[in-house]
């Protein structure tokens, strides 16, 4: 079955592609040129069906399956900020890192060097007939400094409940198992296995 992603986003490809072995996946921009997706819905599930919608209408085949990711980090310190902008948090051209600085910037303005924080995964799947959506969360603490260079986006400032390390200092494997998208991913599977 082939699962295309209404995302070029390198690191959620990779990490999609690592866990959904029994697809074909393949990012959208493989089979058609890259265009912006307005992402101006309030939740994380609306984002996600806005992406997946855009992209099936784009492909124009009713023989392929999108699936869309929506996700982001809410800071209690922030009360939930970033949260939907988690993307765009460091400005409209604002890189990874970016981000990064601009999050860990704003925790410490508070004057905390932590907060708890959580991870927020949606995940839209379209197809001809139908559109449906799931959620995962990793729960854990934000902290104001990074470390470790793994993952990507906020991985080294955000450490999941129950570890004393960093998403950018635990190991592929382990982070997939507990991460967001991950437990997105996995209800998002179950749907697939239906179509």
């Amino acid at each position: 079955m082939k699962l295309v992603l209404a995302t070029s986003n390198k690191g959620k490809v990779r990490e999609i592609k690592a866990m959904c072995k029994d697809f074909e996946v393949i990012p959208y921009t493989e089979l058609i040129q890259e265009f912006e997706i307005i992402e101006d819905a309030d939740t994380f599930k609306d984002n996600a069906l806005l992406k997946a919608h855009a992209v099936f209408k784009a492909l124009n085949d009713e023989n392929l399956i999108v699936l869309a990711d929506d996700s982001g980090i809410s800071v209690e310190a922030l009360h939930g900020a970033p949260g939907i902008y988690s993307a765009r948090y460091g400005g409209e051209d604002a890189t990874d890192k970016d981000n990064l600085q601009t999050l860990m910037k704003n925790i410490k303005a508070t004057g905390v060097d932590s907060s708890p924080a959580f991870y927020t995964a949606a995940m839209a799947i379209v197809t001809k007939s139908s559109e449906r959506t799931v959620h995962g969360w990793m729960y854990g603490t934000a902290l104001t400094k990074a470390q470790g260079e793994g993952g990507f986006g906020y991985d080294p400032m955000f450490i999941p409940l129950g570890f004393d390390k960093t998403l950018g200092e635990l190991d592929d494997e382990t982070k997939r198992k507990l991460s967001h998208r991950s437990k997105a991913l996995s209800l998002a599977k179950k749907i697939l296995k239906t179509l």
